[in-house]
């Protein structure tokens, strides 16, 4: 869960890139950018020796839902959502890993759909002057297209790794090409292959989300989450929530409720020791 941990951190810092920096740039080019990025870092150790032909076909595919479409459908919420909106409309991220997690090995798992449900409470808590709004409809729709892929990815990934004779390391660049791929389609369609002219800070912005936030901390996260079950995992999916706000308030000076934010990280803590501790 250390991995998990890590990554919450270091993505917490994107939603003020985000929104701060790229909102003018198309949504696609940014996702394919980023994509593109993580692909060139993790290329150079691909090997797939021993690795057949349906796994080599299956981790593209899972790459091209769980980065490719949800990249794409979470940076374009950024032009109808303001940053802390994003980050409200993510909290159903743990029930859909545990629901995909049960559709996928056919069997309901109460304690993992207990621990989710929980920590969709915890997060609620620390974002509830938002949850009156019920404007920003499309916004709403791309981020729980974007959810839902990114908790499809990570179960699919768990399972097929099972039967993977090859290292994360090894087959890892796979997963961005496919999502890179799936980017093409969409920029060809609405003919946007210009990339803009980009100032400095764009540039660190887009280096910074596609080689760290995107190339490194993806990997971090399919990894660890090969460790840890699915309850697990689904508590961690919303700790970069309030990780995010905290970090919004102490370095980026933004106002925030603390007693909010304490009450709902008290409910994720509890979430995942009441996991851990149905688990022993």
């Amino acid at each position: 869960m250390t991995y998990l941990l890590l990554v919450s951190f270091i993505w917490a810092f994107s939603f003020g890139l985000i929104k701060g920096q790229l909102i003018g740039i198309d949504p696609v080019m940014v996702a394919a950018i980023r994509l593109l990025l993580a692909l060139l870092v993790f290329l150079p150790f691909i090997k797939l020796k021993n690795c057949k032909a349906y796994t080599i076909v299956a981790l593209i595919f899972i790459g091209a839902i769980q980065y490719g479409v949800m990249y794409m459908s979470y940076t374009a919420s950024f032009h109808y959502l303001k940053g802390y909106q994003v980050a409200l409309f993510t909290i159903f991220t743990p029930v859909y890993v545990t629901l995909i997690n049960d559709l996928l090995s056919w069997k309901f798992h109460r304690r993992f759909l207990s621990a989710a449900l929980l920590a969709v409470l915890g997060t609620s808590i620390i974002l509830f002057r938002d949850l009156h709004q019920n404007e920003f409809r499309y916004g709403f729709l791309l981020i729980q297209i974007a959810n839902i892929s990114f908790a499809f990815g990570q179960i699919a990934y768990k399972k097929i790794m099972r039967t993977c004779p090859c290292k994360d390391l090894h087959i890892f660049s796979l997963l961005y090409l496919g999502a890179f791929l799936s980017t093409l389609p969409v920029i060809a369609s609405n003919g946007a292959w210009t990339i803009p002219n980009l100032t400095f800070q764009q540039i660190s912005s887009l280096l910074y989300l596609g080689i760290l936030a995107s190339g490194l901390c993806f990997f971090l996260w399919n990894y660890g989450a090969r460790r840890v079950n699915a309850g697990t995992l689904a508590v961690c999916n919303n700790l970069k929530i309030p990780v995010a706000i905290a970090c919004s308030a102490l370095i980026f000076h933004e106002s925030i409720n603390w007693t909010q934010l304490s009450a709902g990280s008290a409910l994720l803590a509890a979430a995942l020791l009441i996991n851990g501790f149905q688990n022993r």
